[in-house]
């Protein structure tokens, strides 16, 4: 794949031309984008995954859900459904997506729903639930819809600076894309990262007058979760445990694991993957797998005969200058008049 991308590199001016001046026209007006008279949130990046956007769009919805009704609307990736969808009882992994059921079967008081037309799924969401704010999911590169508020994530491991568009890079766009955010937030960050390290950071994101940048990590759980219970990470201790991810980066979330000094075999899938019947006969051959919550909505229906079997490992965002964070977040919402 490295080499691929490599012999593909001729394309890369043409691609950063295309998304260059696709930009170029909606910042000039020439293509339109609807603004909408409501608090609305993009979570998004600039390179193809692995920023870490559902911990995120999971710490807004705590942040807001006790003062406010709360949406979310995603694209819905690698849903076998078409259209806007807005989660019910009846949603799976399969018609809404893994990411949005996750939202879903976590928080059962704010509406989840999918469109990969946003304005489409903006206009459905005032009619049927009247949100007093919606969550964009992965929106930064939908220009049809110009957000009040947007976030941009990227990885301490990938940072957008030092990387170049697709196909031989990971950017879906130029660099130069940035400018559109409130907000930068630099993702799985080490948990000891010096001041001086962040300032170096700054520096390189160049952020402008308006733009507040933030340093945040993933905190894993000490405690693990099957269906119906949950144990410690300890409890794994002296079992064959095989570790199943189908996520774009897990090298965090293995040496997490490492450190508690576990001793497991892993399985890597790609991002999203769809797992294969015979795929799930191999894995109900092990004794014990281990998994992420993404993960853990799309295998779960599979092992309902053996829910001892399979567990997940949730995670949480925490950032830096928490309360200038959430004062910022709050103060968009609040700003709207029709509180």
């Amino acid at each position: 794949m490295k080499l691929l991308r490599k012999i593909l590199f001729p394309i890369v001016p043409i691609y950063f031309m295309v998304t260059w001046l696709r930009n170029k026209f909606y910042d000039l007006g020439w293509k339109s984008s609807t603004y909408y008279s409501h608090p609305i949130i993009c979570v998004g990046n600039l390179s193809t995954g692995g920023t870490g956007k559902t911990p995120t769009i999971e710490y807004l919805i705590r942040l807001l859900k006790d003062q406010h009704k709360v949406a979310t609307l995603s694209r819905g990736y690698k849903r076998e459904t078409v259209g806007f969808i807005l989660a019910d009882d009846k949603a799976t992994p399969k018609s809404i997506g893994d990411e949005p059921f996750q939202f879903y079967r976590k928080f059962k008081d704010i509406s989840v729903s999918v469109d990969t037309d946003r304005q489409h799924g903006i206009e459905e969401l005032l009619k049927l639930k009247q949100p007093d704010v919606i969550l964009l999911d992965d929106a930064f590169q939908h220009r049809k819809v110009k957000a009040g508020f947007n976030i941009l994530l990227t990885s301490f491991s990938d940072l957008y600076f030092n990387d170049i568009v697709l196909p031989t890079g990971n950017l879906r766009e130029p660099r130069a894309g940035a400018k559109r955010a409130n907000i930068v937030v630099v993702t799985k960050c080490p948990e000891k990262l010096s001041a001086s390290e962040k300032e170096h950071l700054k520096n390189k994101l160049k952020p402008l007058e308006h733009q507040q940048v933030y340093f945040s990590l993933i905190s894993y759980s000490e405690t693990v979760y099957g269906e119906k219970e949950e144990i410690t990470l300890k409890q794994f201790e002296g079992k064959k445990i095989t570790v199943v991810t189908g996520i774009a980066n897990p090298v965090p979330f293995l040496e997490y694991l490492k450190s508690k000094s576990l001793d497991f075999e892993h399985l890597e899938y790609k991002d999203h993957h769809e797992f294969s019947s015979s795929e799930i006969d191999f894995l109900k051959q092990k004794e014990v797998i281990l998994t992420t919550e993404k993960d853990y909505v799309r295998l779960k229906e599979n092992f309902n005969s053996k829910p001892s079997q399979l567990w997940y490992l949730p995670i949480s965002f925490k950032i830096n200058n928490t309360d200038m964070f959430d004062n910022q977040i709050l103060a968009f919402v609040n700003s709207f008049n029709s509180y």
